[in-house]
Formats: C-alpha cells, structure tokens, sequence
C-alpha cells in the first residue's frame, strides 16, 4: 500500500544512506522495519503491564517490606 509520509530533511538523508548502505534503491523496506519494531516494543510494553498489573497483591509481610525498602534505596541513589 502506498501512502504519503512527513520527514524531516535529516531524516530523509539518513533512510536515503542507510538504503544506500544495504544496496536499496529506496527507503520503504527500512521505514517498514522500523515501523515492524515499533508496533512489536508497544505490544510487548503492553503485555509487561498486563503481567505487572496481574502481580498487584501478591507480595505480603516480610517481601514486602523488603521490596519497599530496595526501592527507597534505589531511588534514592538515583537522584
């Protein structure tokens, strides 16, 4: 399917170098890749908060203290 597309000037030189690289004539091939990796990180991104979201609740007493105290640290350093 053909469609029209909004790009910058830097990012057209740099799909023209890259298809240039890999001996493509064009850039669509790379456009579908990177538009294959993106839909494939979303739906994995969803899928991780699906499995988070079914965790919620399941860490009691002790574990959870512990977790709750790893975290402080942790952000704490962070910042």
């Amino acid at each position: 399917m053909r469609t029209t597309i909004e790009l910058t000037d830097e990012h057209r030189a740099a799909l023209l170098e890259l298809a240039a690289r890999r001996g493509e004539k064009g850039f669509s091939a790379l456009i579908a890749e990177a538009l294959d990796a993106y839909l494939k990180g979303v739906a994995e991104a969803d899928e991780r908060r699906k499995a988070a979201a079914g965790l919620r609740g399941t860490l009691r007493g002790k574990d959870l203290e512990a977790l709750r105290v790893a975290t402080r640290a942790i952000r704490e350093r962070w910042r």
